[in-house]
């Protein structure tokens, strides 16, 4: 993988949450991907478990928020990228997130691990 080809594919993966369904995510992600929406989160593995897990996650297509980002580093097949989203109009919720990407040969995600960010997080001193 190079920085192109995970800037394409990180804007496959806001295009496709837009998207009514989840016929897109095969696209995305391989038949035996594991996805891990945190640290410590207990991973979804397999694409039909992803678009599961996908539909009950997200509002609806229709959900109004902004997504930027950066990608950290590509080293092989495992890439690092740092995202924002910001959730709503007026915002009411936002995230920063780390995502760790590893691809498959074909550039579809093996495995997706995030780790999110929200504010409110840092401990009291």
């Amino acid at each position: 993988m190079d920085r192109k080809q995970v800037a394409d594919w990180i804007a496959g993966y806001e295009r496709v949450w837009r998207t009514p369904g989840t016929q897109g995510l095969a696209a995305l992600f391989t038949e035996d991907a594991s996805y891990q929406q945190g640290p410590y989160w207990t991973p979804v593995v397999g694409l039909p478990a992803i678009a599961q897990m996908w539909e009950k996650q997200r509002k609806g297509p229709d959900e109004v928020f902004q997504m930027t980002g950066e990608i950290v580093a590509v080293d092989g097949d495992t890439a690092v990228a740092r995202q924002e989203v910001r959730y709503g109009d007026p915002v009411d919720q936002e995230y920063r997130d780390l995502w760790v990407m590893r691809f498959a040969d074909d550039g579809r995600c093996r495995s997706f691990e995030e780790w999110p960010f929200w504010p409110g997080q840092q401990p009291t001193t």
